[in-house]
């Protein structure tokens, strides 16, 4: 086989705040020779994903951080091009964690086949994929979604949050969310069905935004902002509600620890249930999430967002957008055609 040569993002420093576009380098390597049991893979599609930020601080996590000079991580999904695995062959779509490179080596059990007839390759980066498992875990499980439930979801019109607003829409709850712009707004409310969508960039206090959106209060809040959106839903939340803390893309970047809610007493007047969650510990729920996926999918209920920026090289650049609030859904890249 002729040598196959990769190029790769390595972090080569780690970010004090917002990460930079100096905090990364593309490199070109050579992929080693494939060996029994071993398969070639080609990426075809990388994700960026918010909670790669805590993986460039260099502290003990439920995952460890990334390594200067090396590799970064993350979902892609690929084609196999060789392999000498019996469980692999040529042609089969792969789903796996060796993204931000062009091709990779490995074994069979850092891999998973993916099914096409589904969706198209890429939503098993999102909404069939982690994001749309993060939501689904978030609001049934965590949040233990109920028919008829009044549901507040932060961040609603990204990879995290259509899809959630989409699972309490097809519930029967009644849905409000927040977004960036004017744009996902009027998407959030035509295309995906929710009461009200709020713009937290232009509506001044969010507080009273949140309580003239829901007078009548809310029973689950999906949480992915942090800081003042939490406070903000704390306000609205209804006796005995349900907080699912997912994300809190608001403060990933902050260099010095900020204060919490002043408000925080209202979970014990209210009864208030607000627990953190790791998707990964939920895979329990893996296949019964694919199953209702599809239902959802085929009865119309279930539709995806996406940015796609292209080439390897535009993957610092792709990651740095989310922290701006420039994706709309799901922000992929796409490395190459099959």
């Amino acid at each position: 086989m002729s040598i196959v040569k990769s190029k790769e993002i390595h972090l080569v420093s780690r970010p004090n705040g917002e990460p930079l576009a100096e905090n990364f380098l593309v490199r070109e390597v050579e992929i080693k020779e494939v060996k029994e049991n071993e398969i070639l893979v080609k990426n075809l599609w990388m994700s960026v994903d918010p909670y790669m930020r805590g993986r460039m601080i260099d502290r003990k996590s439920y995952v460890p951080p990334f390594e200067l000079g090396k590799t970064l991580e993350g979902g892609a999904i690929g084609i196999v091009i060789k392999s000498k695995c019996p469980d692999f062959k040529e042609g089969d779509f792969v789903n796996s964690n060796f993204g931000w490179r062009e091709y990779f080596t490995t074994e069979r059990k850092y891999l998973q086949k993916v099914n096409p007839d589904i969706g198209p390759l890429q939503a098993y980066l999102g909404t069939l994929g982690m994001p749309g498992m993060t939501a689904y875990v978030g609001l049934l499980r965590i949040g233990n979604l109920k028919e008829g439930d009044k549901v507040m979801i932060s961040a609603a019109a990204g990879a995290v949050g259509t899809v959630a607003s989409q699972i309490a829409v097809a519930k029967g709850c009644e849905v409000f969310g927040t977004a960036g712009s004017d744009e996902k707004c009027s998407f959030l409310e035509k295309d995906l069905g929710l009461t009200k969508a709020i713009n937290y960039k232009t509506c001044g206090h969010l507080i009273k935004s949140f309580h003239s959106a829901c007078p009548n209060g809310v029973d689950v809040y999906f949480e992915n902002v942090g800081g003042s959106h939490l406070e903000a839903a704390l306000s609205i939340m209804r006796p005995n509600g349900r907080i699912a803390l997912c994300g809190m893309i608001e403060q990933y970047n902050d260099t010095a620890p900020r204060p919490g809610p002043n408000n925080l007493m209202a979970a014990i007047a209210k009864s208030l249930k607000i627990e953190g969650f790791i998707v990964s510990n939920h895979s329990d729920l893996s296949e019964k999430f694919l199953t209702d996926m599809k239902s959802w999918i085929d009865s119309g209920k279930m539709q995806w967002k996406e940015t796609i920026d292209e080439g390897i090289e535009s993957a610092p650049g792709a990651f740095l957008k989310l922290f701006k609030g420039q994706n709309f859904g799901k922000m992929l890249v796409k490395i190459a055609d099959k």
